[in-house]
């Protein structure tokens, strides 16, 4: 309906005329109601915008502040708002999960079976877990609480993406097989921080383990990071020639990111090492070269899933006291496509292999596509070495030194030239003559310093 439009020509007239309006183009219909998906669509891309990402902390307080807001506008925002909200969690201190896991199963009671969806709210709103931020540390009481709590809370998760625990926080085998055992197994595509407890190492059972069987059931599983307890003096005094067990592989057809940091050997890195891992491009790994096998798998792992990897990195994780062990000197020849490659300390003489994927017919000179090196401390004798290798590594465009820092302009020439400032400034000279450049831990130049 519209009301209708007189036009008067001429109003002055003894007579004038009227005459009525007719729209010539239809009336506009009223504006359908956006589907909740579509407003979820408007809302992430306002709060978390194409250049932020969803897992940073600023991200991540911003949204929360947001959608607190939006929730007190209407009610269809509310409900568009409450599973962004609850999406992604971050807990800073065992009272507050407590809290969040009391709330979970309240609401999950309170779920009946009439409805359409098996899974309760909030729990089916969360995607990602981060409990890396704990403020406290945990004493005894406080590890079998927090154990618990997520004993409890992780069947009220099926639809939990990404799980991070706080550092130094082992999981007991109750924990590992509520997570095991809940709906939405499959979902799980990241765990980070997740401590490995050296009890659940066998070498007689690896199927016992109760890692070993929640890697079963996350097929989709896209980045594992498992810390582990280190190497054992006892470990060194056992017989070398124990028979391994047959393990059945491991289904992990999308894992990209594996970390094995302080694990030398475990029925969970002996499942890794006989399974296929197609898609494994970035490697973190503490070395262990100089530990015969069985008792060390690091090298036998490198040589195993070594053809594929595109980045590759030695940590040995700081402890007191900390022990360095050497790292295969076979790298090029393990991991022949690496384009990221971090050493540590004792840096190796590493050694080429006489053929490799990039090498034409028409050159003997094997070369590799590396393109980004990263050491500890710049040392004489590791140029040596590195410049043996500069032949062979035609794409090398960065050497980063880890734990040093370029020195400001400010400091006098001889501050500049004296100790790991003189060593770094003479690897940055014969670096710049092939176009390579020395970066500080940093990331940067000294010219930008």
């Amino acid at each position: 309906m519209y009301e209708a439009v007189l036009l008067y020509p001429r109003p002055l007239a003894r007579f004038p005329g009227r005459l009525l309006l007719l729209p010539l183009l239809p009336h506009r219909p009223p504006l359908k109601p956006l589907p909740s998906e579509i407003w979820s669509n408007i809302f992430m891309q306002v709060l978390f915008g194409d250049d932020q990402n969803p897992q940073s902390h600023t991200a991540h307080y911003n949204a929360l502040r947001s959608c607190s807001s939006l929730m007190l506008v209407c009610k269809g925002f509310k409900e568009v708002a409450m599973p962004l909200l609850y999406s992604c969690v971050r807990l800073r201190s065992v009272n507050s999960l407590e809290e969040f896991t009391a709330h979970l199963h309240s609401a999950d009671q309170m779920w009946d079976s009439i409805r359409r969806i098996p899974y309760s709210t909030p729990g089916r709103w969360v995607q990602v877990l981060d409990l890396a931020e704990f403020l406290v540390a945990l004493d005894s009481s406080a590890y079998y609480a927090v154990d618990a709590l997520l004993t409890r809370l992780f069947p009220l998760l099926p639809f939990l993406t990404r799980l991070t625990l706080p550092p130094g926080f082992p999981l007991s085998r109750r924990a590992l097989t509520s997570l095991t055992h809940r709906n939405g197994g499959p979902n799980l595509r990241a765990m980070c921080g997740i401590s490995y407890d050296s009890v659940f190492h066998s070498r007689v059972e690896t199927g016992e383990d109760p890692f070993v069987q929640l890697l079963r059931v996350c097929v989709n599983l896209e980045q594992l990071e498992i810390i582990g307890a280190g190497l054992d003096n006892t470990d060194l005094e056992s017989p070398f020639d124990v028979e391994l067990p047959m393990v059945a592989p491991l289904h992990l057809p999308h894992l990209q990111s594996l970390t094995l940091l302080s694990m030398p050997c475990s029925s969970l890195m002996y499942a890794l090492l006989h399974s296929p891992l197609p898609c494994l491009q970035t490697l973190m790994l503490t070395p262990y070269d100089d530990v015969p096998f069985p008792i060390s798998l690091s090298s036998h792992f490198l040589e195993t899933h070594g053809q594929h990897l595109r980045a590759l990195s030695f940590v040995t994780p700081n402890s007191w006291p900390t022990h360095f062990h050497p790292s295969p000197t076979t790298l090029l020849h393990t991991c022949p496509n690496l384009r990221r490659l971090s050493l540590e300390y004792p840096l190796p003489a590493l050694t080429t292999p006489s053929k490799t994927p990039l090498t034409s017919p028409a050159s003997s000179l094997p070369t590799f596509p590396l393109e980004i090196l990263s050491i500890r401390r710049p040392s004489s004798d590791f140029w040596a070495t590195l410049e043996g290798l500069l032949p062979f590594l035609p794409c090398l465009k960065i050497v980063q030194t880890r734990g040093v820092r370029w020195l400001r302009h400010g400091m006098n020439s001889r501050a500049q030239e004296a100790g790991i400032q003189g060593e770094m400034k003479a690897w940055e000279r014969r670096l710049a003559r092939r176009g390579i450049r020395l970066l500080d831990e940093k990331w940067k130049e000294t010219q930008y310093v």
